[in-house]
């Protein structure tokens, strides 16, 4: 969550473009040997156009000191070096180190021929932010970075190699020290930088090689979702870095790729370049689609994906959901995952919860007794830089590659200046909704309008975007009150509300809940009858009353074994559940005056289990951590005799041995 950056006008700004035009030209010249005071270089002001701000981060905004007093022992050693897996960890070894200090660090850098030493006329591109240093250090963000004090060897000297005798006695010696990194196939040559001074005052020691992945082309990361309500068909999407047309095959059947990418000029910038137009692109490859039809509803089938010429991925095992309008679903929610390093590495943007959470959701999903994922919004937290799109796609594989896996857009997917979201925000970080899009796409009625529904089971879920205006009489609002108008409780019971940004959440964040937001959609919600709103956006749990304008219009009740029930045979209004607690840091909630609404609250990382019937749905908050159930709540709603089918009928009675028919007359 973040403020909206202040509108300038644009007179102002093209002013400060060529003032800044001239100070870039004076100072190039050697004549000129003025230089901004350290204070205004290092400032927190020239980066207002990211969306987070670390110490790590920031290492593209500083200037490339030389190292003093090279030193010729210096040697940097990656093993293996050649051949990458499409997952695996290198060991890189720095050795001939004179004086270890404990601000030495290794940054792993793609593609390797990044310019990490200059970027020519970049101090101009950087004018909206005010920043006017004469050169930042990297061109291309670097992925990862260790300091070379996480091994405990390093700064102790424990390895020492000899380099110079005297008469047989060594009077110099050098240290060395390694780290592991994991390294997943980004397409593109890697290559591991040493430098010196800590990410204040960084300068390059020395560099490897470059080293290249086994096969770049290879077809990786394939996620599915639903396409429709029938559970008959399936999207596959998988990344490769091959553009030709590749296949999904399963159940002795094959279906041909559609492909599709994105460049750098479909990022969204301003006057200053957003990371995802300048420092933090990376290649994305090519995003291959294919659907997989002739299915049947809650079943399990085959697959794998690729092509002869540039390889087969696994073969995966996957589940269809149950059909809209039959009685049982086994499904999943969470949102605001992102990811993790799995080793000691320093990234832009850690969610430290992610690994915690998708170890536990892979281990429900592995034990049949998951039918679909639903992630609301804040999906990878990539906030433009590229490359971090194919971790999250490499983490969420054992999930996603089984069931159908649908996802809402938040504001770090979509949220950027001047580009048509409701949230003037630098959150997404120049992405605008592209890469998501792109990697997920749903059953969506256009590009940029990503708001869409889908039946599964017994339950009609309505998925929308909180980022796109959701004004009263906007286009988005019209598909809302038509789309959960339209729905038939005698076939789906059960309407789930979903969108990332909250209506209710008890913390002190000045942006968690949008009034307006509440005043123009809340009555959509109790006049269309919806069971359950769930949301993302604050990242805790949180479970509200049946609630409508802050009051609570009906409490459950509790019975011994801690399960509260919400009785909808009388509805009065929705059940509101924030669950932004897959893996961004925790928030905290208040203290003190606690509002009457608020049920239950749990700042844990985990993931709600969600079970439906047409009479009954349950709902559990799973702490990821420890695996066990904090919160367990139930809805429960009769059907009317008017709302049960003849296939019902039949379905109850199936099996039951027939009364023989009475042929004989009464008398």
């Amino acid at each position: 969550m973040h403020f909206p950056l202040m509108e300038t006008s644009s007179s102002s700004w093209v002013f400060k473009f060529f003032f800044a035009l001239f100070i870039f030209f004076l100072s190039s010249s050697p004549c000129f040997s003025w230089r901004l005071h350290p204070s205004i270089i290092n400032s927190t002001i020239e980066h207002q156009n990211h969306t987070f701000i670390s110490e790590f981060r920031v290492v593209t905004r500083r200037l490339l000191n030389e190292c003093p007093d090279p030193n010729p022992y210096l040697q940097i050693e990656v093993t293996p070096n050649s051949n990458l897996a499409d997952e695996e960890y290198v060991t890189v070894t720095v050795s001939g180190v004179l004086v270890p200090d404990e601000h030495d660090w290794v940054a792993m850098i793609s593609p390797s021929n990044s310019d990490i030493s200059k970027c020519p006329l970049n101090e101009v591109l950087y004018i909206e932010t005010g920043d006017l240093t004469k050169l930042p250090l990297l061109c291309h963000y670097p992925i990862k970075a260790q300091y070379l004090g996480v091994d405990k060897d390093y700064l102790k000297c424990t390895k020492k190699e000899c380099k110079e005798y005297d008469n047989g006695k060594c009077v110099l010696n050098t240290c060395s020290g390694s780290l592991k990194f994991h390294v997943i196939n980004i397409r593109t040559e890697i290559e591991f930088v040493f430098f010196a001074g800590g990410f204040d005052t960084p300068c390059i020691l020395t560099r490897s090689n470059p080293v290249k992945f086994a096969n770049p082309k290879q077809p990786l990361y394939g996620h599915l979702s639903s396409i429709d309500s029938t559970g008959t068909s399936m999207r596959l999407t998988w990344v490769s870095g091959d553009k030709e047309p590749q296949q999904v095959q399963y159940k002795n059947r094959k279906q041909t790729s559609e492909v599709t990418t994105f460049t750098q000029d479909d990022m969204c910038s301003l006057l200053v370049p957003s990371p995802a137009k300048d420092f933090g692109w990376h290649d994305p490859g090519f995003i291959h689609s294919a659907v997989m039809t002739g299915l049947q509803p809650s079943s399990i089938y085959s697959y794998k994906y690729g092509s002869d010429s540039v390889g087969w991925s696994d073969q995966f095992q996957f589940r269809t959901p149950p059909a809209g309008g039959s009685n049982e679903l086994k499904f999943l929610v969470y949102g605001d995952m992102g990811k993790a390093p799995h080793d000691a590495s320093i990234e832009h943007y850690i969610q430290p919860g992610a690994l915690s959470v998708v170890q536990a959701v892979t281990d429900e999903v592995d034990s049949g007794n998951v039918e679909s994922i639903f992630h609301i919004g804040d999906i990878s937290y990539a906030t433009g830089f590229l490359v971090e799109w194919d971790f999250f796609l490499q983490l969420i594989s054992p999930v996603a590659s089984q069931v159908s896996y649908m996802t809402a857009i938040g504001n770090h997917e979509r949220d950027y200046q001047e580009s048509g979201s409701v949230y003037i925000t630098p959150d997404s970080g120049g992405e605008c909704g592209v890469p998501y899009e792109t990697y997920f796409p749903m059953p969506t009625a256009a590009k940029d309008k990503p708001w869409y529904s889908i039946e599964q089971a017994s339950v009609h879920f309505t998925i929308i975007s909180t980022e796109h205006d959701w004004s009263e009489n906007s286009e988005q609002y019209e598909w809302m009150k038509r789309d959960m108008a339209a729905v038939d409780r005698s076939k789906t019971p059960w309407l789930i509300f979903m969108g990332h940004r909250p209506m209710y959440a008890s913390t002190d964040g000045v942006f968690s809940v949008d009034k307006n937001f509440v005043k123009d959609v809340e009555p959509l919600l109790l006049d269309n009858k919806v069971d359950l709103a769930f949301f993302g956006h604050v990242h805790n749990y949180e479970r509200t009353c049946a609630v409508y304008q802050e009051e609570c219009k009906a409490m459950p009740t509790m019975d011994e074994n801690g399960i509260s029930t919400y009785d909808n045979n009388n509805y009065s209004a929705p059940v509101h559940a924030v669950m932004g607690m897959a893996g961004f840091t925790l928030d905290k909630f208040k203290t003190d005056d606690v509002d009457c609404w608020s049920l239950r609250r749990i700042s844990n990382f985990g993931y709600v289990r969600g079970h439906a019937t047409k009479e009954e749905i349950n709902f559990e908050f799973v702490n990821a951590n420890t695996r066990q159930i904090e919160d367990r709540f139930r809805i429960i709603k009769r059907q009317s005799s008017e709302f049960v089918d003849a296939s019902q009928i039949m379905n109850r009675f199936a099996g039951m041995p027939m009364d023989e028919p009475n042929t004989q007359s009464d008398i």
